[in-house]
């Protein structure tokens, strides 16, 4: 999990809205970009200015896939074969 403050209103709607639909999202916390599901949005009571304290449960990243070869070319290279 990881876990950040924020006063920034526009970031804490961005948050709440990928939250409920359900949706990734990215943080960049320094050098790191962090993309993951919201978990939850709480706004803490007696601070001024009004600050938001919003956890995010990272995403695994995903596998890097080999580019597949165009079907045309394998499809060409079998009716050659038939000849």
């Amino acid at each position: 999990m990881f876990i950040f403050e924020t006063a920034d209103e526009k970031e804490v709607r961005r948050f709440r809205m990928a939250q409920f639909n359900g949706r990734t999202a990215t943080v960049k916390s320094g050098n790191e970009t962090i993309i993951g599901h919201v978990r939850s949005v709480q706004e803490q009571e007696a601070t001024v200015p009004p600050r938001w304290t919003i956890t995010i449960i990272p995403s695994p990243p995903k596998p890097v896939t080999a580019p597949l070869r165009p079907a045309t070319r394998r499809l060409h290279s079998m009716i050659e074969d038939l000849y």
